[in-house]
């Protein structure tokens, strides 16, 4: 006779927990977008106004500690360090946003083609994906750098083709479940154009995992883009980036560790919100996979 409300218990217990397991994901969630909302919000602040001083002019002696004029520091040219912070943020996360853009729209298109027509077209973007896809992404940044040269072009450029194959693999496998359903069968028989197909029918329904991968994306891009800037191949002096000012501070982290410590610990706070937000996004727009891996 206790079987009923034993297992009744059960099933209150772990409806409980989930709901727990639930509201303790979502508080994660809302506390990383805070925490990359307030660095992108002071972060343009900061470089629009210049409220923070310049990024070139000299205001104390060489590798000081925190003072009114430079509150973390100055650097081995005695400027101030929260300006080129400020910058070397700015910098890092426009490269990688315009990066991640043009590797999602790329993407999107080669993944909904291959994945539409299949065939012929599948296996020539497929090959040529899976051809990037072998190369180690710094060894394969590196190179397109060397072959470009340093700067801003050469690491967004690294970055998209860094990006590239498992975008298009991931849109690819989406769009092609997609294509095998009632509604886009209908529409070719009906006679639908395919450029109407896939504006009304397909990116619609494969929006969420193309969001969910340019989140991911965006991570991977604001870690090559330091590694690239830190090797010297990326972002150039006397611009900053947080991977150039990271190796900057190299050679004196014994005396000044803030010169390594500071923007390291913006380069991972900002990757590690990303991945979590990306989390999120997964959550919400492919629920049945979260539920069965819970």
């Amino acid at each position: 006779m206790s079987v009923a409300p034993t297992a009744t218990y059960r099933v209150r217990a772990a409806s409980r927990a989930t709901r727990g397991a639930w509201r303790r994901s979502d508080a994660v969630l809302r506390t990383a977008t805070i925490v990359l909302g307030v660095i992108v919000i002071v972060t343009v602040i900061a470089v629009l106004t210049g409220v923070t001083g310049s990024t070139s002019a000299t205001v104390g002696g060489r590798l000081e500690g925190p003072s009114a004029l430079a509150p973390i520091g100055t650097d081995n040219l005695g400027r101030s360090l929260l300006p080129r912070l400020f910058q070397g943020t700015a910098t890092t996360l426009v490269v990688s946003i315009v990066a991640v853009l043009c590797s999602a729209f790329v993407s999107t298109l080669l993944g909904m083609l291959a994945g539409y027509y299949g065939g012929a077209v599948n296996e020539a973007v497929m090959r040529v994906a899976d051809v990037l896809y072998a190369f180690p992404a710094l060894v394969l940044a590196i190179l397109v750098s060397a072959l470009l040269g340093p700067g801003r072009p050469a690491a967004i450029i690294s970055i998209v083709v860094i990006t590239i194959p498992l975008m298009t693999r991931v849109v690819r496998i989406a769009t092609r479940a997609v294509s095998e359903r009632d509604f886009i069968i209908s529409a070719r028989i009906s006679g639908v154009r395919t450029p109407v197909i896939f504006a009304r029918r397909l990116l619609p329904n494969i929006s969420g995992t193309i969001a969910v991968q340019a989140s991911y994306a965006l991570s991977v891009a604001i870690l090559v883009e330091g590694g690239l800037s830190f090797l010297g191949f990326g972002v150039q002096v006397p611009e900053a980036s947080l991977g150039l000012l990271i190796q900057q501070g190299m050679l004196y982290m014994t005396q000044t560790p803030q010169l390594v410590v500071i923007p390291g610990a913006v380069l991972v706070i900002s990757i590690l919100c990303i991945n979590i937000i990306g989390d999120g996004l997964r959550d919400r727009f492919e629920p049945r996979e979260t539920r069965s891996l819970r």
